[in-house]
């Protein structure tokens, strides 16, 4: 082992070594479950026993807010009202899919399986993707990345019904096939209304290359195995990463037209993530996509360090409790779930 593996495993054992806060996290807590099994499965060196798993993924199901957003679910699969659902924010069928992928709902339960049928069915247009307003103007690259990320989360990633939609996807931001007429079926147009150019280019973002879209289509895509991933697939990855190491993701310095630059957005922590999105999760796609211990990382990593308490854990910062079906956790008070996540991201950066 050379002196970097060694500070490397030093690193590691100082932030990920510590029993008070992995108790914290793996109490069995009625309000929060499903903390307790991401700790289970990502940040517990040893193996754990699948029957832990299995209780920590039922106690998800029978408390917490799980059930209460599947008691809110009409019984043809939507929430609020029908059809693509991305509106009203942030209790639609898009949203509430959304927020029960990243709660680790059950894909075997009933509810979460016609949840997924219903998105599957209403929210993916006939030219093969999903828009807000079942038009190409709604096809922004932050709601295909974080319902293909869903999706592939609650079970769904290899249905047939999903694949134009992740294909589509990966071809808006390499510019293959978007303009071709042998190409029809993908809808290969920019508009300027919508995805406006390769790249990441977007209407919401000024018609400037949008990071939260990046960010959204890099978590997507680094869901999808790689003996599945078609030619357009790794050249989106690539445009993915390229992007968004083209400046330091500490200063998180990218195009962003209609507010003070950078978003103070992106230094605010907490859950779930919608499509405003913050460093952490940055960093969690970067890593997800092959940047452990990457130098061009090392800024961002020492600033989310530095945001830990001295008791060891983080603070939330950013919520959005009285919009979604249940509340998570208070602002500006220790939470498990921005705990989790950095820890997470400290293990994969350092591990």
């Amino acid at each position: 082992m050379n002196l970097n593996d060694l500070l490397a495993f030093q690193m590691a054992k100082t932030y990920l070594i510590q029993p008070t806060i992995l108790d914290w996290l793996l109490e069995h807590d009625p309000e929060n479950p499903s903390v307790r099994y991401f700790t289970l499965r990502d940040l517990m060196d040893a193996e754990t026993d699948a029957q832990e798993m299995h209780t920590a993924q039922v106690e998800i199901m029978r408390t917490g807010p799980v059930p209460i957003i599947l008691s809110q679910q009409h019984p043809e699969g939507y929430w609020e009202k029908p059809g693509p659902g991305y509106l009203p924010k942030y209790r639609s069928t898009v949203w509430s899919v959304i927020m029960l992928a990243q709660l680790a709902a059950d894909p075997t339960h009933a509810a979460v399986q016609k949840a997924c049928d219903y998105v599957l069915e209403n929210a993916i247009t006939k030219g093969g993707f999903f828009s807000m307003n079942s038009g190409q103007s709604g096809s922004i690259h932050c709601l295909q990345g974080n319902l293909i990320a869903a999706l592939c989360d609650l079970g769904v990633g290899e249905d047939p019904r999903l694949q134009p939609a992740i294909e589509w996807m990966a071809r808006s931001v390499t510019g293959e096939g978007f303009g071709s007429t042998e190409e029809r079926h993908l809808d290969p147009h920019y508009i300027r209304s919508g995805i406006s150019g390769p790249c990441f280019l977007c209407s919401a973002n000024g018609h400037q290359p949008c990071a939260w879209g990046a960010i959204k289509v890099g978590l997507a895509l680094s869901k999808i195995p790689q003996e599945n991933r078609s030619k357009s697939v790794d050249q989106a990855i690539q445009l993915c990463k390229e992007f968004l190491l083209s400046v330091d993701p500490a200063s998180a310095d990218y195009p962003h037209p209609f507010a003070p630059k950078p978003s103070t957005s992106w230094f605010k922590f907490g859950f779930p993530v919608f499509y405003i999105t913050d460093l952490l999760q940055n960093l969690s796609v970067l890593l997800e996509l092959g940047l452990s211990g990457d130098p061009h990382l090392e800024n961002a990593m020492k600033y989310v360090e530095k945001q830990r308490d001295q008791d060891g854990t983080w603070h939330t910062t950013y919520t959005y409790n009285g919009k979604t079906w249940v509340d998570i956790e208070e602002k500006e008070k220790p939470g498990k779930w921005v705990t989790y996540r950095a820890l997470s991201i400290l293990k994969k950066y350092y591990q």
